[in-house]
């Protein structure tokens, strides 16, 4: 895409969303070795377009730079796992889902969703082009095809014989440079009675919770219902049904089908159709007032860390999410004001964050070093984390959210 482009309608992107600076890939964590190496940082500037709505970034890595080496295994959260456990068991009521059926995950990381409908006795497929999430998948005994989803590859599964009653494709879109040929991929793979369900955040949720920290430059794309609908319509498919989850700060899950499938508008659809046109997101003003609205959350965090230290309090972060890397950087945390985090998951612990260079430790390191506040950096986890780390309350210790808005927890 050229960068000043809409990577939908190609129309001139002149307009910004939201500039947050320079900053390094959100997902290049670093050896230790490299602790004194500089980075390459890339201007984070969000721009939205003008004729379809659609809210992105220019893309500056090639896909395979950033996913074959990818290291979010989405098993790594209790509370995904129950979230992809409700979400099988719904589906196979609705769809009546079988033995007779086929599911098939687009970007279905490690398995962790994949594997409830296989306990039920359902056929399944994963598409996952990380080598590393998709080696755990099939460990677990998930057939998994390592590759990139789009035309060539809907095109290869329809000639092996692949007609899957469900498509699945969460938090994937976001992520896609050539949307196009994603979506294509998906009118071509999806039989004419299917459906398909897509998870992914929600723009109006990301303006009014000012969620400048979900923004980064792995994530493409941002999208309003008006301007998935848009997308869809332009390759033969259409949203029949949404549904609005918690998910990632606010999430939709759109289901769609062809043209010419018997559903019909839900009025979930409907309502939130009208939402959307009453927020006004398609008005220049609304970008103009979100980047003030980010500025200022931007002070009132970085006021919170420097009061802290000059009172002599410390605080260590919890998790290496994406996001956090983002609000990090954009903040201009550094050492002296959180000197590391932790994360449960092992592929990141001993790593550095892109950018400030914070040590990733193991959960323990956290609890031996007994902090004043614990930072939370995926705050959409936060009821987790903190049932997770309830022990800290012995001596005292608090929780920071920095979203919606910056809240300490006792």
């Amino acid at each position: 895409m050229d960068r000043h482009r809409c990577r939908f309608c190609a129309r001139a992107l002149d307009e910004t969303f939201v500039d947050l600076g320079l900053s390094p890939l959100a997902n290049s964590y670093l050896p230790p070795e490299r602790a004194d190496a500089t980075e390459p940082a890339y201007p984070l500037h969000a721009r939205v377009c003008r004729a379809c709505g659609l809210v992105q970034l220019p893309q500056f890595e090639p896909a395979a730079n950033i996913f074959d080496q990818y290291l979010y295994y989405s098993s790594y959260s209790d509370s995904w796992l129950r979230h992809a456990e409700s979400y099988a068991a719904d589906m196979i009521a609705r769809a009546g889902l079988g033995a007779a059926s086929e599911v098939i995950e687009i970007a279905s990381n490690d398995g962790y969703l994949l594997q409830y409908f296989q306990r039920a006795g359902i056929r399944v497929l994963g598409v996952e082009p990380a080598g590393g999430p998709a080696a755990a998948a099939i460990a677990k005994g998930i057939p998994t095809r390592t590759c990139y989803f789009g035309v060539a590859a809907a095109n290869a599964l329809r000639a092996e014989g692949h007609r899957p009653e469900l498509i699945v494709a969460n938090n994937v879109l976001p992520h896609v440079p050539d949307i196009n040929d994603f979506v294509a991929g998906l009118r071509i793979l999806l039989p004419a009675t299917a459906r398909a369900t897509l998870e992914l955040p929600h723009l109006l949720h990301l303006i009014e919770g000012i969620q400048f920290d979900t923004i980064y430059h792995e994530h493409l794309s941002y999208f309003s219902l008006t301007t998935l609908e848009t997308i869809f319509r332009a390759h033969g498919l259409r949203v029949f049904d949404v549904e609005e989850l918690p998910t990632h700060g606010g999430s939709l899950r759109l289901h769609v089908c062809g043209e010419a499938a018997p559903h019909g508008p839900s009025p979930a659809l409907e309502q939130l159709r009208r939402r959307e046109a009453v927020a006004g997101l398609d008005r220049p003003a609304t970008s103009r007032d979100f980047q003030a609205k980010v500025a200022a959350k931007r002070e009132m965090i970085r006021d919170f860390l420097v009061a802290a230290r000059r009172a002599g309090k410390t605080v260590i972060a919890y998790g290496a999410p994406a996001k956090g890397n983002t609000l990090l950087n954009y903040c201009g945390i550094t050492r002296e004001l959180i000197p590391f985090t932790v994360d449960r998951n092992p592929h990141k612990q001993g790593l550095l964050l892109p950018g400030t260079h914070l040590p990733i430790r193991d959960p323990a390191a956290l609890i031996a070093a007994r902090p004043d506040y614990v930072f939370i950096l995926p705050w959409n986890l936060k009821d987790e984390i903190i049932a997770q780390l309830a022990e800290i309350r012995a001596w005292g210790g608090q929780f920071v959210v920095p979203a919606p808005e910056l809240t300490i927890i006792s």
